[in-house]
Parts: C-alpha cells; sequence; structure tokens
C-alpha cells in the first residue's frame, strides 16, 4: 500500500486550515523525528559553531530547516547537522581525573619563554 504525503511550502495555507483556525499540521510521524545539532561556519570564521538544536524526519529536512531558522540573515557559508543521538560527551563527574594527565605535561603551554619585546600580539 502507497500512501500520498502532501509536501507544504513556506507560507501554504492547507485546505483543513483555510478557515483561519490555528491548528497546527501534525504529521502522523513527526513523535519519532530525530533531535538534530546544527553548527554554522560563518563567512568570518574557518571553524563550524554550534548553532542550536532542531527535530527533523532526516539529514535533508534538518539542513533544510537549520537553513531557514539559522541563516535568514545570510550569517552562515556552511550548515553542518548531526543526529545527537551520535554524540558523546565526558562525564562532568570525571572531569579531574579525565583532564589531570595534561597537567604535567608543561611544554603544551610554554610560559616559561622569555619573548622579545618587538613581538606583538602572542
Amino acid at each position: 500500500m502507497q500512501s500520498f504525503i502532501k509536501k507544504y511550502y513556506y507560507g501554504d495555507i492547507p485546505d483543513d486550515n483555510a478557515g483561519g483556525t490555528n491548528n497546527i499540521i501534525q504529521n502522523k510521524d513527526e513523535k519519532n523525528w530525530s533531535l538534530w545539532e546544527v553548527f554554522i561556519r560563518s563567512k568570518q570564521g574557518l571553524d563550524h559553531k554550534h548553532a542550536g538544536s532542531l527535530h527533523a524526519a532526516d539529514a535533508q529536512m534538518a539542513i533544510e530547516n537549520a537553513r531557514d531558522v539559522y541563516t535568514r540573515r545570510n550569517e552562515g557559508v556552511s550548515i553542518w547537522v548531526v543526529e545527537s543521538k551520535y554524540i558523546h560527551a565526558s562525564n562532568p563527574d570525571d572531569a579531574e581525573s579525565f583532564y589531570d594527565p595534561s597537567t604535567d605535561k608543561i611544554y603544551r603551554h610554554p610560559t616559561f619563554y622569555d619573548l622579545p619585546d618587538e613581538l606583538k600580539h602572542m
């Protein structure tokens, strides 16, 4: 059995809501939409920065929604979307033991070098 899903575009008024009611169209699968994290690269930057989150049915819909929501003023040149379930983070409770090994490596931040006065902005 093939089901037909009508796609609505921005500004369209669905036939069901043409009478002026404020009913929101509910897709029966909308409850199963995944949470996506949105990363935007600005015109001035080289890195993508987290812009926010949104719900979408698939990656293409997430990119289109991210474009509409997070780049309305032409502030981005590239969009990444990542399904939230694929993002893994360190545990804040383990922060002390997790970051402790870097404190004994003084060469990572060479603050013991004397820099000449002519060298600015370092």
